[in-house]
């Protein structure tokens, strides 16, 4: 028979979980690099990414072409630049505003943002251009961001005028019932011109008839399209 005040044995103790191992480092690139990828993709609720909202037209340049600053130059207001013919396709440099290769007068300079949509240069402009600086040889493969820069094409077309169906949406240009931005000359009766851009549809001045809410992009100063007949 067991004596029940007999001393036990020690019973062993249940050891704790392991703790989890961090992602570290790595798994806050990600989640960034993910956060910042749906507010660039996610840009409308009437269009996917190639919206005109958040993406010039095809006859102008997107904000992901480049220009090279060379050894440190700086971009100002009223200076001249066209194609590299050393970095085709999208590569910009700088010109003298007579010489025969410049195609663009710069009418804003804004910081460099890895947002696109934080980047709203003003009505007008027919292409945007990222300005990085290059220490290398060769200005190929990129180089430190500095700034973007706003150009109007010094002839030809201006896609980016107000009305005209091409560059960054401002007021005064028209759009369609899914939010796709179209010439105004040209959109038909099925066209609503575009009288303001505003963060939610309460702000939307007299005459709107079509509030057009977007989805959320970081960086937009604007979520809501206000819009009435052409």
């Amino acid at each position: 028979m067991t004596n029940p005040y007999a001393q036990q044995p020690p019973q062993p103790q249940p050891q704790p979980p392991a703790p989890r191992r961090s992602g570290g480092c790595l798994q806050g690139l990600v989640s960034l690099a993910v956060i910042l990828g749906l507010g660039y993709g996610a840009s409308q609720v009437f269009g996917d990414d190639d919206s005109s909202s958040s993406k010039p037209s095809s006859s102008s340049s997107s904000s992901s072409s480049s220009a090279s600053d060379g050894q440190g130059g700086s971009w100002e207001v009223g200076d001249c630049g066209g194609p590299d013919p050393e970095n085709r396709p999208d590569g910009y440099r700088a010109f003298d505003c007579d010489d025969s290769g410049a195609t663009f007068k710069a009418l804003e300079i804004q910081d460099a943002s890895i947002l696109p949509d934080s980047v709203q240069c003003p009505a007008g402009t027919d292409l945007i251009i990222q300005v990085s600086i290059s220490y290398g040889s060769s200005n190929k493969g990129g180089g430190i961001p500095t700034n973007t820069v706003c150009g109007r094409n010094l002839a030809g077309e201006h896609p980016g005028d107000a009305g005209a169906g091409g560059g960054q949406l401002v007021k005064g240009d028209c759009v369609t019932s899914t939010a796709q931005e179209v010439a105004c000359a040209s959109g038909g009766a099925g066209a609503y011109k575009v009288l303001d851009l505003v963060k939610g549809k309460e702000n939307c001045p007299a005459g709107t008839t079509e509030p057009m809410e977007l989805l959320m992009a970081i960086g937009r100063p604007y979520d809501t399209i206000c819009a009435g007949k052409a």
